[in-house]
């Protein structure tokens, strides 16, 4: 079953630090925003494998939005 992480608030995308495939330990970043000149490293909830990234560096983005995709 495949678990969506979203965006916890509205920024930019900074760092993406996963790709489609690799695995993830629950706890590990998977991706900063910077929001304010602030970092908001968004973690991997559970253990598992990235199926997908939906979003990219430099990215605008809105809260709750899919941004990685694990299974």
């Amino acid at each position: 079953m495949a678990t969506n992480v979203k965006t916890e608030v509205p920024g930019n995308v900074w760092q993406v630090c996963v790709s489609r495939g690799d695995r993830i330990d629950a706890g590990g970043v998977l991706f900063i925003l910077e929001v304010m000149k602030t970092e908001v490293p968004h973690l991997a909830p559970i253990d598992g494998v990235v199926a997908a990234v939906k979003i990219a560096e430099g990215q605008s983005v809105d809260a709750d939005v899919v941004a990685v995709v694990l299974e």
